[in-house]
């Protein structure tokens, strides 16, 4: 119904969306963007600065991914100019991406931990009604509820859909 109040999506992503990936969020409001709603969608992309090079390794060995994880080995932990750097570029990619689709998009890069940066959003953004969390699996974490999704959950109070980049598979 047109005149409806706007609602923003929250979307948090660890790497550049793929084109499975923003048709995913595209299809996830498509019914009410057709009856006119205003559905917007402000990405956040962290800065993984930080990274666990020790988790990815096991998280790909866990997938069967063995030239993934010995190319993860090969290449270290990135400095931070080059996580910043990363960080940026898959927000302009994601970004493309989901305006490709029509979408409403628009973003910014957190911190390492992109939790706080969603809570300000969340606060920032009165009709900030969900987050969609777009990770590829990571075995310890997401075995652990240690994942962004789940901490989410169990923090944020809004409906929060994780999703398995490159899939339609939920987390």
């Amino acid at each position: 119904m047109p005149g409806t109040a706007p609602w923003t999506v929250v979307v948090l992503t660890e790497a550049a969306f793929g084109e499975v990936d923003a048709r995913n969020v595209a299809q996830l409001h498509a019914a009410e963007r057709a009856e006119g709603q205003d559905v917007r969608h402000l990405v956040l992309v962290p800065a993984d600065t930080h990274r666990s090079l020790l988790a990815d390794v096991v998280d790909r060995l866990s997938l069967g991914e063995l030239r993934e994880a010995l190319a993860d080995l090969r290449q270290g932990q990135p400095d931070a100019g080059e996580a910043r750097a990363g960080a940026e570029t898959a927000l302009r990619v994601t970004l493309e991406r989901l305006r490709a689709q029509g979408l409403t998009a628009q973003g910014r890069t957190t911190e390492d931990d992109p939790l706080p940066a969603v809570r300000q959003a969340l606060a920032e953004e009165p009709d900030a009604r969900e987050l969609v969390v777009v990770t590829r699996p990571h075995a310890v974490e997401d075995t652990f509820h240690a994942d962004w999704a789940s901490k989410a959950r169990d923090s944020l109070g809004v409906p929060v859909l994780h999703v398995y980049a490159g899939t339609t598979r939920l987390g």
